[in-house]
């Protein structure tokens, strides 16, 4: 039962949906999660379309901003199995990555410290991590293809795990990013005597980023 009650879950989480904007019944994870994937593949898109960088991000915002509602929902969702949970885990970094993505750059737009040319390198970086995050997710499908059908428990949480430990790598790979951004910022920054503009402009929060 529990075997079957993962599959469905699974193969609703990557079932294909035309569009963030879809309606969905929010009490169903997989279409919570759905969501999240959709509202990334759409950053993406959005972001490597780019004609005009400040507009192009405050379509970002606006795709990020329709898809928050399935990545707040989805955390609040305890009752899976096993197996679910960590793929609900996995789903959860993606929105993490888009989430730093979104609040950092914002940020970075109104940092005096980087040039437009920085700004769309930094852009580029931020789509092609959250690009490569999403991506991996689709070898979860491999789960629910008829020739695995009799994959036993360990052999489907390898493959789960897998996958989760390869997203997290990308979701710590995000965070570096952003805090090595942080800091030329903040060494440029320094180096003006104007450090204290950085730190109210960023926060030092429980980690610095130099």
């Amino acid at each position: 039962m529990k075997k079957l009650m993962f599959m469905v879950y699974t193969a609703l989480l990557f079932a294909v949906t035309p569009t963030v904007k879809a309606q969905w019944v929010v009490t169903d994870p997989s279409n919570l999660a759905q969501g999240i994937v959709n509202t990334a593949r759409q950053i993406v898109q959005t972001s490597t379309t780019a004609t005009n960088m400040i507009n192009n991000f405050k379509e970002v915002q606006k795709v990020y901003n329709q898809g928050k509602e399935y990545y707040d929902k989805l955390k609040a969702v305890n009752n899976l199995v096993k197996d679910a949970r960590k793929v609900q885990q996995t789903v959860l970094l993606v929105g993490d990555v888009s989430e730093i993505y979104v609040k950092n750059f914002g940020k970075m737009m109104n940092d005096p410290n980087f040039n437009a040319q920085e700004l769309s390198a930094i852009a580029n970086g931020y789509s092609i991590l959250l690009n490569e995050s999403t991506e991996l997710l689709k070898e979860l499908k491999q789960i629910v293809n008829a020739s695995t059908l009799s994959l036993n428990d360990k052999e489907r949480m390898d493959i789960i795990d897998g996958v989760y430990k390869e997203v997290k790598e990308y979701h710590n790979l995000v965070r570096y990013f952003t805090n090595k951004n942080i800091s030329v910022s903040y060494l440029r920054a320094k180096k003006a005597n104007n450090s204290q503009r950085v730190l109210d402009l960023y926060g030092t929060a429980d980690q610095k980023y130099w």
